[in-house]
């Protein structure tokens, strides 16, 4: 006598489901990570090795300034994503912007750091300090280049009435790198500016 298979309901087992866009980031911010994961680990290992200087302790001074503000933009790009979500296209475009407006200072920020680092000797070729402090913080600036050109053509979008309501979940999933982009920062914050120095 065989006794009855039993069944599981798909209902039971369905899992919450992620649009292809949330995966996709995701996969995208898993491999990144792992980049910067190598670039951080290259900075340590090298820490203190240089020959020659300057050193950390010499040129490098906390950008708190620069940090506040792009820790804030993932407050306003937040704000941004939630009035969105409630229909208020007007609100959306203005956060956006505030969102733009702070990375944009960021990069203004690191651009006028490494000015200074340069006029004061210490370029990518100078020593091994100088060669991976550019890597990584160059690293993390191109990723805010890169998330500033994607904020940008969003906001264009918004400007032209492109960007309503329906389409917070993609906005969202911009939203997600931008976080990571933030994220990173406090790690390159923390290894180049209070460890490294």
């Amino acid at each position: 006598m065989n006794a009855p298979v039993p069944t599981i309901s798909t209902e039971a087992v369905a899992m919450p489901s992620l649009s292809k866009g949330r995966v996709g980031m995701i996969g995208l911010i898993l491999a990144e990570s792992a980049i910067f994961t190598i670039f951080v680990v290259a900075y340590l290992f090298y820490l203190g090795k240089s020959l020659g200087g300057p050193s950390p302790k010499q040129v490098l001074e906390l950008p708190i300034i620069n940090t506040i503000c792009l820790l804030s933009s993932s407050a306003s790009i937040t704000f941004a994503v939630n009035v969105l979500r409630r229909g208020r296209e007007d609100l959306f475009r203005i956060w956006w912007f505030v969102t733009i407006a702070l990375g944009a200072y960021f990069l203004a920020g690191t651009a006028h750091e490494w000015d200074r680092l340069i006029r004061e000797g210490l370029t990518i070729t100078t020593n091994l300090f100088g060669t991976t402090f550019y890597s990584l913080v160059g690293l993390h600036a191109s990723h805010v280049v890169a998330g500033l050109l994607a904020l940008t053509m969003v906001l264009v979008f918004a400007l032209c009435g492109a960007i309503k309501r329906e389409h917070a979940e993609r906005i969202e999933v911009l939203a997600l790198y931008w976080h990571f982009v933030d994220a990173v920062w406090v790690v390159v914050f923390t290894v180049v500016y209070i460890i490294g120095r």
